[in-house]
């Protein structure tokens, strides 16, 4: 979980925790305590000090602390936190280190100890605070008076920290690499002003900054390499808002550096022995961190949320343990919501959106099965639990236009009912298991019957324990419970019902103990709803009634039921075997469908043989039950055929070509053969093939021959009707196949589609993305390619109903274009073009629209006309000299961008829209024009890379 977002600079949480206890160290130094800076030189202590501080000394120094006898906590007392208790096995777990730190407390006395116990906190070891020390007082010494607001700290310790400060050079060298990431952190990535791109000092940190990746800077007072970071570095940290230079350094006040950085801080709060707990002198601390507000450009709003987030975090981070931590939120929350409504800023809402989303999240996924996670002992939890939820997700909701609704009912209504889903569930699952380890002793009760006393019992507990709870946010919460309940246990009676297939004593078991529940949960919600407005109105009509009546219309959706489940289950089994064999049928239907409409045509008959008066009633139920089972097996027999995108390539990325010169990019023998027809037999290969053409062309036939199958099978049932005696009924009839008809329309323009890219795309991809073109443009022109086109064009005549070949075709001729334009604009590297090859290009697209027009045999020459101007308008891209495409580019990219593009033209993004007014598309040209104009327009414009 992360609500201030990513630093997008490689900072390790070592490099940030030194960095934010550098600040905090100078922050105190300026603000007056200069002798907490003090460095006393103490050669033992230094040797004996490592790198990695043990808890024992951090456990120690905190112990050493509670010797002084603070008062209580005012912080720990506001957030409701208890003082830790001292006890022995704290002094056990000391040992000798205690009386180490009660002797440095001596000699340090009480000035000290508060920074002694941040050091131990933030894990900071004491060589690395000795050495901070010690560069801050050079710092100082250099510079007297001057406030830590007033410089760039990171770049005063870069120069006044010295090798010497260091065991070791790697260790020198990654502070000074560290403290460079800090700067671009906070300088360059995160600014407290944006970056102004006219102004040069951004591009020189980034050069001195990429130059010092490789070779560390030289930090000396005379070094020049200094004294440039320098003079950038100041004038990108004093920038102000008016243009002036400020006295005011920005550095490390940019969000969301700062504020990760104070998140550092704050976990200082917390014992490194004991991660769920708050150290007693949590005071002291936070008034040693709010020193850092001036650097870090911290307010007490930002404070406020900062804190909350580190108190929930910690809660979630160690177990959730300690509930404290989570009341302590829970208050902190009050102020956080205090803040949110008097403040504008833009910065915060954000932070404070993200960090409430996550706190909402996980409240949500607690209360949405509070039933598995609340009992009678925690109540107090879930209380607050519930708080945090509805007060955060009322401050989300707060700028929405919707005030007219009450958050928190809403909210508790959705967590209410999600709850006792899943307990139904539960208890559902319980009464199975049961039935199923006792199967061998015969249970005098049906499994409903036991589920419904069980339901009960869960809604009187419901009422009990959890309303109480709930009734501050909601005002009808047994209601609303006991209504899900109902509702739940509907579905199970509506289930059991559809399974009998006559009344016998296990059914009227169950229905009398679905009556029983019915009347209990009824009575519960009228009682809780006695004073709300409508008298509990609304959940009484929520609770429809349970149908224990009408025990034939039941016979019947059992039967009809049985019926559609059996054609589903062959629906499933036949399309598995089912081979697409264009042999079959003469190509124009697949068994398979043939055996469904059969078998809904002898439904439809056994149906009206039924002896029952409701057969206007329920012949709608039936034939939709039909039509989704019709409906699946037409998505099944359109399913992995693909789609469009699923055979169009990826686009290459955009290159420049070199100078024009006689460089051929495409090795003669990686050429494929200028007369491919002999070795290319790609069509015949895939012959065989699950998803070959042929067998797309004989889904296409028998989606459309079940379109006129339905329509015959609608006759005949209203024929049923009128024979039965419902001649005034026949529009029940109507209509019942639309679903089934529309989804046969929409899948043979999807089988098209597929077929026609498949073509163009795959199989045809030897002569059309790996030939046309490639090369001398002359020499690998179009001819193969209309040659297997025409080829699989006598395919589609052959095979496709003559009622939807028009649209194979027309989509074979729309992928051609498409093909065709994706060769001229994204062709890749070994694609070039100039200007005198646009005769040809513009020749081989009259060949290819002639070969759809078949001399008046073909497509109709306005549909071709129709479709072809996209294609001639790229193409009289070609005939236009360099320099008038680069006006033209920059003119279109001007008029979509506005004055914005005047300083430094955007790339074009691709779009796909292809045409000569896109800007990507004249980009391409470009990028695929031969000459040397074009080259220097493209790098010197959009920087792009040569050809590969």
């Amino acid at each position: 979980m992360e609500p201030f977002g990513v630093l997008g600079v490689d900072l390790s949480p070592r490099d940030l925790r030194e960095t934010a206890y550098e600040i905090l160290v100078g922050a105190c130094r300026s603000s007056g305590s200069g002798r907490r800076l003090t460095y006393v030189s103490n050669s033992n202590s230094r040797d004996r000090s490592s790198q990695q501080l043990s808890p024992l000394s951090s456990s120690s120094v905190q112990r050493s602390l509670s010797t002084l006898e603070l008062d209580a906590s005012a912080v720990k007392k506001d957030l409701g936190l208890k003082t830790r208790k001292k006890n022995k096995s704290d002094a056990d777990r000391l040992g000798g280190a205690a009386s180490e730190v009660q002797s440095n407390l001596v000699r340090k006395r009480a000035g000290v100890t508060v920074g002694e116990l941040v050091r131990v906190q933030m894990r900071v070891s004491e060589q690395t605070d000795s050495r901070i020390r010690r560069g801050l007082l050079r710092v100082a010494a250099g510079q007297l008076g001057r406030r830590i607001e007033s410089m760039v700290l990171p770049l005063e310790l870069l120069q006044h920290l010295k090798p010497s400060d260091f065991t070791t050079q790697l260790e020198y060298d990654a502070c000074q690499k560290r403290i460079l990431k800090i700067l671009e952190a906070g300088l360059l990535v995160h600014p407290h002003l944006p970056l102004d791109n006219s102004q040069t000092a951004p591009q020189r940190l980034r050069q001195i900054l990429h130059t010092a990746s490789g070779k560390p800077i030289e930090i000396g007072k005379q070094s020049e390499s200094m004294n440039i970071l320098r003079n950038v570095v100041t004038s990108l940290a004093c920038r102000s808002f008016d243009g002036s230079m400020s006295d005011t350094c920005h550095w490390a006040d940019g969000v969301p550096l700062n504020l990760h950085l104070y998140r550092i801080l704050l976990q200082a709060c917390f014992d490194v022995n004991d991660e769920s707990s708050v150290i007693d002198e949590v005071d002291e601390v936070l008034d040693q961190i709010k020193k850092t507000w001036v650097v870090l450009g911290i307010n007490q709003v930002f404070h406020n949320l900062c804190f909350l987030w580190v108190l929930f975090n910690q809660y979630i981070s160690t177990g959730e343990i300690e509930d404290d931590l989570v009341f302590a939120t829970e208050k902190m929350l009050v102020e956080v919501e205090k803040d949110a409504n008097s403040t504008n800023d833009p910065a915060y809402s954000k932070i404070l959106c993200s960090t409430l989303s996550l706190v909402l999240d996980w409240a949500e996924k607690m209360l949405q099965r509070y039933h598995e996670t609340f009992y009678r002992g925690n109540l107090d939890l879930m209380r607050c639990v519930l708080s945090l939820g509805i007060s955060a997700a009322q401050i989300l909701d707060s700028g929405k236009k919707n005030k007219e609704l009450d958050v928190a009912c809403s909210r508790v209504d959705t967590y209410i009912r999600s709850s006792l889903r899943s307990a139904f569930s539960q208890e559902r699952e319980k009464v199975i298991s049961s039935r199923k380890s006792s199967k061998n002793q015969r249970s005098p009760l049906p499994l409903l019957s036991i589920l419904a006393q069980n339901i009960c019992d869960l809604a009187f507990n419901e009422k009990e324990i959890y309303s109480s709870v709930l009734k501050r946010w909601h005002p009808v919460p047994t209601g609303v419970a006991v209504a899900t309940l109902h509702a739940c246990f509907a579905k199970e009676l509506k289930r059991f019902v559809s399974g009998i297939s006559e009344l016998n004593p296990e059914a009227i078991q169950v229905l009398l103990a679905a009556e029983k529940l019915e009347k209990d949960l009824v009575e519960m919600a009228v009682a809780d709803s006695l004073d709300s407005e409508d008298g509990g109105k609304a959940t009484i009509q929520e609770m429809a009634p349970y149908e224990t009546q009408a025990v034939i219309t039941n016979f019947v959706k059992s039967w009809i039921q049985t019926r559609v489940d059996r054609l589903r289950e062959w629906v499933d089994r036949n399309l598995e075997q089912e081979e697409w064999n264009p042999q079959v049928n003469k190509g124009r239907f697949a068994p398979s469908a043939v055996e469904v409409l059969r078998i809904m045509d002898e439904t439809l008959e056994a149906f009206f043989l039924l002896p029952i008066p409701m057969h206007p009633l329920l012949l709608p139920e039936l034939m939709c039950g039909l039509d989704q089972c019709l409906q699946n097996y037409i998505v099944k027999a359109k399913s992995g055929c693909g789609s469009r995108t699923t055979f169009i390539p990826t686009l290459p990325p955009l290159t420049r070509c070199a100078a024009a010169s006689k460089f051929s990019p495409f090795k003669k023998k990686d050429r494929v053969p200028t007369s491919p027809g002999k070795k290319f037999q790609n069509g015949n290969k895939h012959e065989d093939d699950f998803f070959s053409v042929p067998r797309l062309c004989l889904r296409i036939n028998t989606l459309y021959n079940i379109t006129k199958e339905l329509e015959a099978l609608e006759k005949r049932t209203k024929t049923n009707l009128r024979k039965s005696g419902f001649a005034r009924d026949e529009n029940v009839a109507s209509g019942n196949f639309v679903i089934s008809v529309s989804s046969c329309t929409e899948g043979m323009r999807q089988l098209s589609e597929a077929s026609a890219y498949k073509i163009v795309f795959q199989e045809l991809r030897p002569v059309l993305g790996d030939y046309l073109y490639t090369g001398e443009t002359s020499s690998s022109r179009i001819e193969p390619f209309l040659q297997e086109v025409e080829r699989y064009l006598e395919i589609i005549s052959v095979t496709v109903h003559e009622r939807v070949r028009t649209r194979v075709i027309t989509d074979v001729m729309k992928a051609s274009f498409e093909g065709f334009m994706l060769v001229l604009l994204a062709g890749g590297p070994h694609r070039v073009f100039a200007l005198q090859d646009a005769p040809i290009i513009e020749e081989d697209f009259k060949l290819l629209t002639d070969l759809f027009w078949s001399n008046g045999d073909g497509l109709p020459l306005d549909l071709i006309d129709k479709l072809s101007p996209t294609v001639t308008g790229v193409i009289s891209l070609f005939k236009m000299g360099t320099d008038e495409l680069a006006e033209q580019l920059k003119q279109v990219v001007l008029d979509s961008n506005g004055a914005s593009a005047k300083s430094r033209m955007p790339l074009p993004p691709t779009t796909g829209q292809w045409g000569p007014n896109e800007p990507n598309t004249i980009l391409r040209v470009l990028c695929n024009r031969n000459d040397k104009v074009a080259s220097k327009f493209l790098k010197r414009t959009f920087d792009l890379p040569k050809k590969a």
